[in-house]
């Protein structure tokens, strides 16, 4: 099983990491990371960047794939070779996945339309723009296309994958071995349980971030 993670300047790097350390457990998969050209891929925070061992071009059939978001998206989601490739490797896909605003990236290419599909709270309303049936849900099965809520989310859809592949005791084993047993000092994780004046302000300052 091949597992491909695409990569674009400024994703989010836990939205790719999150995944890759439940996925790349699978029996006798292959992870590689792609992008437009092969080298290092800076995400979000400028100071870390993950290394695309292969170009699109190079990885024309994965059985899984997975799109980071970040505020690199916005630009992801009008580059035409990276929707090309979503489409063409959708075509043969087992799994077609998706993190925080990789969903935007996922329904520009018109992968999503009709689908019911999450994304980062504050991208629902511009993923419904583009077709989906957006939900505020954590993670979102619809046939072989499976969404995350923001960034931290990838790890509960990279789990969640896991039991549909391998089966409960092999995701639970993982969830064991990764120790995934979060206990968060804060209970603020959602704009249902944060503080009214955090979500305005988030609200503000990204108001123009996340647009079709």
């Amino acid at each position: 099983m091949r597992i491909a993670v695409l990569l674009f300047d400024g994703f989010t790097t836990l939205d790719a990491i999150g995944p890759y350390e439940t996925l790349s457990r699978l029996p006798e998969a292959e992870t590689v990371f792609i992008a437009k050209e092969r080298g290092p891929v800076r995400g979000d925070q400028g100071s870390l960047a993950l290394v695309a061992d292969r170009t699109l071009a190079e990885v024309t059939d994965p059985d899984i794939v997975l799109v980071p978001g970040g505020p690199g998206s916005d630009l992801a989601m009008r580059d035409e070779t990276i929707l090309d490739w979503l489409r063409s490797a959708d075509a043969t896909s087992t799994w077609t996945t998706s993190v925080c605003t990789g969903s935007l990236v996922l329904a520009a290419a018109g992968l999503l339309t009709g689908r019911r599909a999450t994304s980062h709270w504050l991208a629902l309303d511009t993923l419904e723009g583009f077709g989906a049936r957006s939900t505020g849900e954590r993670v979102v099965f619809d046939g072989k296309y499976v969404t995350a809520a923001g960034v931290s989310s990838g790890i509960d859809m990279g789990l969640s994958l896991l039991g549909r592949i391998a089966g409960d005791t092999f995701a639970q084993t993982i969830q064991l071995l990764t120790e995934y047993d979060p206990e968060p000092p804060y209970d603020a994780g959602s704009p249902d349980k944060a503080p009214a004046e955090i979500v305005a302000a988030l609200r503000n300052e990204h108001a123009t971030v996340f647009r079709a």
